[in-house]
């Protein structure tokens, strides 16, 4: 294939999500995506299901890469890779300056601009619901980056939800909380759900009812603008159901157990990148 435009090390679910909906979208065609992955099947499934050039070789993408290419592996494995990259660190094979995009957890813009000394590099954290078109990513940008990088980066992560800039010392936070977000949220609706069976309703009735109260709190907060902590005064009527439960939610420790959750994903996230 020519050289491609868009280049990826790495297709878990995140990276799968971006690829399908950049190319859904048409942002790119099929013809200008190539995908370095270790697995035979998932090549063989990604060349099948998107028509993307596959392979197994991180320099035949870092090296041919036009436009933007995306690290979407483990934080665990970085340091392999970039032992890969090493010999070609200041090497002519690299002509081309593009945008380095890395969704890796914890780890700093600084490994990352070491190991791509030559290109621009933005640090993002990506959430789980971005698979549904509705996530949010917080963007960080390197020192090389300008402003045609950051609006490309931005739109490349506008194919999956909700962009948001930040400081890259916000960025062990976001991922304590809104990339780690998805699986408390889902935990609260297993809850809800399993609530809702203990009370009585059949599992099938109580899943539905919790997935919608969950979603539909989300809309309304989101829509009109009003602060959590108003919703839930008008919703809490003297001697009603509602302050009967947050009672109950205040004693078990709600609050404090997802501020503590919050807090230990982002302890875990400095510690990945160290």
């Amino acid at each position: 294939m020519k050289n491609p435009k868009f280049g990826l090390i790495g297709c878990g679910v995140m990276g799968e999500a971006l690829l399908s909906r950049l190319l859904k979208q048409k942002f790119y065609q099929p013809s200008e995506i190539l995908v370095s992955d270790p697995q035979q099947q998932r090549r063989d499934c990604l060349a099948q299901e998107y028509g993307v050039g596959v392979t197994t070789d991180n320099r035949l993408v870092v090296t041919n890469t036009t436009e933007v290419l995306l690290l979407a592996i483990k934080p665990q494995i970085f340091d392999h890779i970039t032992s890969e990259l090493a010999e070609w660190q200041g090497s002519s094979e690299i002509i081309t300056k593009y945008l380095v995009i890395s969704i890796m957890a914890g780890i700093p813009l600084q490994k990352l601009e070491i190991a791509f000394p030559k290109q621009s590099v933005v640090r993002v954290m990506p959430n789980t619901p971005a698979i549904a078109g509705a996530g949010m990513s917080a963007i960080a940008a390197g020192a090389q980056v300008k402003p045609e990088n950051l609006e490309l980066a931005t739109r490349i992560l506008q194919s999956v939800g909700l962009v948001q800039q930040v400081p890259e010392n916000f960025m062990d936070a976001v991922t304590g909380l809104s990339g780690s977000g998805p699986g408390y949220v889902a935990i609260l609706i297993e809850s809800l759900t399993d609530g809702g069976v203990c009370a009585g309703l059949p599992r099938a009735i109580a899943y539905k009812l919790a997935l919608q109260t969950v979603l539909g709190t989300a809309t309304l907060l989101q829509e009109s603008g009003m602060h959590p902590a108003e919703l839930k005064d008008r919703i809490t009527s003297p001697g009603g159901t509602t302050i009967a439960g947050i009672a109950e939610l205040e004693s078990g420790g709600f609050r404090s157990a997802l501020m503590e959750a919050v807090m230990a994903a982002t302890a875990r996230s400095q510690e990945l990148g160290n």
